[in-house]
């Protein structure tokens, strides 16, 4: 038996011809669906894809606090409290402009402690 006459004795589709073929709203639906699809998977990808803040940014976001708090909220930041902030942070010291803590925040190596 050869493949034409193979394919000859296929029996014929359960579904008529004229469902076998899209038409242009099943194109719509197929384009709706892939976007409703893309939308979902950067709704559950989009934590893990965020940038995270700069070590600046989140030092600047301390401006507002007191003296001791920044500090205590750089050391957050950076993970571990840089030596020339620990006097003022525990009152040792007199407090250090918003200026001087940023500079001496941003300098700080972690390598360092």
């Amino acid at each position: 038996m050869t493949q034409a006459e193979l394919i000859a004795v296929l029996p014929e589709g359960r579904l008529p011809p004229a469902l076998m073929q899209l038409h242009a709203m099943d194109y719509v639906l197929l384009f709706g669906a892939g976007l409703l699809l893309a939308a979902l998977l950067y709704g559950c990808a989009a934590p893990f894809v965020e940038r995270r803040p700069s070590r600046r940014a989140l030092i600047r976001a301390t401006r507002g606090m007191t003296p001791e708090e920044r500090s205590l909220a750089i050391a957050r930041v950076l993970g571990y409290l840089p030596h020339e902030l620990r006097d003022m942070t525990y009152g040792a010291a007199p407090p250090l402009g918003d200026a001087a803590i940023e500079r001496i925040a941003l300098k700080a190596r972690r390598a360092s402690r």
